[in-house]
C-alpha cells in the first residue's frame, strides 16, 4: 500500500514556513549586536516583515487545511504518538500566530510597521501596558518556539534515524525510482 502524502502545495506551504522561520530568527539576533540606529533599524524592519510573512502563510496553511485534510497516519503508529504530534502541531500553529501579533503589538505601539518598505501596517495609539504585555508574551513566546520546533524535528528523526518508517515522506514530494534500484533493507 502507497503512503498517504501531504497535497503538494501543504508541503510547500510547510517548507516554506520552515525556510521563512530560519531566516526570521537570524534578523533579530543581528538587530540586537546593534547599538541604536539605522543598522539595528534595518535588521528588525526585516524580522517584522519576516513575522508578517509567517504569519500569513500560518493563514494560508490553517485555510488548506481546513478544506484539506491530514492523511491518515500508517497504522503503525500508535495512538499515544498520534495525540502528541496533534497536540505539538496545534501548539507550533497557536505559536506561530501569537509572536507575529505580539510583534506587532510591539512595533506597531505608536506608530506604523513598514513591511520590507513596500506598505505599512498601521500602528495605534501608544498604550504602555500593552507593549509591555506584547513584549512579555513574545520574549517568552520564542522559548516555547523553540522548544516545540525542537520536539518536531527530535520527532522526525526518531521517525527517519530509529523507526525508519518513512511518515517523513508524508511532508516530501513523491520519488521516481529507476527499475532496479529498489531499496531492501
Amino acid at each position: 500500500m502507497a503512503l498517504a502524502r501531504y497535497h503538494g502545495f501543504a508541503q510547500a506551504l510547510h517548507w516554506l514556513t520552515a525556510a521563512t522561520l530560519c531566516l526570521l530568527l537570524p534578523f533579530v539576533w543581528v538587530a540586537e549586536n546593534f547599538p541604536p540606529g539605522r543598522e539595528r533599524v534595518f535588521w528588525y524592519l526585516l524580522h517584522e516583515s519576516t513575522g508578517f510573512c509567517v504569519f500569513l502563510l500560518v493563514v494560508l496553511r490553517l485555510t488548506w487545511r481546513w478544506r484539506h485534510r491530514a492523511p491518515p497516519y500508517p497504522a503503525s503508529i500508535a495512538q499515544w504518538a498520534r495525540v502528541l504530534a496533534a497536540l505539538n502541531h496545534g501548539l507550533l500553529y497557536m505559536t506561530l500566530l501569537v509572536m507575529p501579533v505580539t510583534g506587532y503589538l510591539m512595533a506597531g505601539n505608536g506608530q506604523p510597521v513598514p513591511i520590507f518598505r513596500l506598505f505599512s501596517l498601521p500602528g495605534f495609539p501608544t498604550h504602555h501596558a500593552l507593549g509591555q504585555w506584547a513584549d512579555t508574551v513574545h520574549l517568552a513566546g520564542q522559548f516555547v518556539l523553540y522548544t516545540l520546533v525542537l520536539m518536531h524535528v527530535a520527532a522526525t528523526v526518531w521517525h527517519v534515524a530509529v523507526r525508519r518508517d518513512g511518515l517523513l515522506e508524508r511532508m516530501l514530494p513523491a520519488q521516481q525510482v529507476p527499475p532496479g534500484k529498489e531499496h531492501r533493507d
